[in-house]
């Protein structure tokens, strides 16, 4: 499960992967970007041999859903399972892109002893993943463009995940799958559609070396948002 991550901004992506300003509506840095908001996703451009940076919704719509009602649970794709999955099929094999992130969050389940009370409680503590580097990094991401009769076009996208890694395990049971640079190009090649192709990109490039710290549980609230969300928590196991 992914859901929250920090994005970085227009300008840091543009710098990082060597994008030309495509509009004048640039994204700002978000700390806290959560389910069906709209986030920054790099693709490769229809007409031409080279990536542009576009913004999704963060909740795949497949292209052919009709129901009144969205689809729920589309945030993350379980990497193991999509080729198979009627929601994930398509895109899985023919409409890849690049999230950028610099990192994201996940809950673990902790106890503390209430010192009034000498009672033992659990609660869930906020933690910040991320790649040590100063550069952002991107997952592995789905897209699609869905429409209603009359309406424009939308573009939307999923984060595809996996097991953890040895150093994120002992936070969650999942993680974002992680492309190094070296995997971009083919992983947004339009020629790869083979799943089976697809899946070997994943085994054998994503990274999975990560640090983590606990946070406040400040980032629980969605209207929170600011740089001292990924600030450590030093008093996190001390209450």
């Amino acid at each position: 499960m992914c859901g929250r991550y920090v994005s970085p901004d227009t300008a840091s992506i543009e710098s990082a992967w060597h994008i030309g300003r495509t509009n004048s509506n640039p994204f700002g840095r978000r700390y806290n970007v959560f389910p069906t908001t709209q986030v920054p996703i790099i693709r490769r451009a229809a007409d031409a041999d080279l990536l542009e940076l576009a913004q999704a919704r963060w909740g795949l719509i497949p292209f052919w859903w009709t129901q009144p009602k969205m689809p729920t649970s589309t945030i993350n794709a379980r990497s193991e399972e999509a080729a198979g999955k009627p929601m994930w099929r398509h895109p899985y094999r023919n409409a890849r892109c690049l999230i950028p992130a610099t990192g994201w969050y996940e809950w673990k389940a902790m106890e503390r002893t209430d010192p009034d009370t000498g009672e033992v409680r659990t609660y869930k503590q906020p933690f910040y993943l991320y790649v040590d580097r100063q550069e952002p990094v991107c997952f592995a991401g789905l897209m699609s463009t869905w429409a209603r009769a009359g309406a424009e076009p939308r573009l939307t996208c999923a984060i595809l995940t996996r097991a953890p890694s040895e150093s994120a395990a002992p936070i969650h049971d999942r993680m974002p799958v992680i492309l190094p640079e070296a995997a971009h190009d083919e992983w947004l090649d339009p020629d790869v559609k083979d799943a089976g192709k697809v899946s070997e990109i994943i085994h054998f490039t994503a990274m999975g070396d990560v640090k983590s710290h606990p946070v406040s549980p400040r980032l629980n609230s969605t209207k929170t948002d600011d740089a001292s969300l990924i600030d450590p928590m030093v008093e996190a196991f001390r209450r």
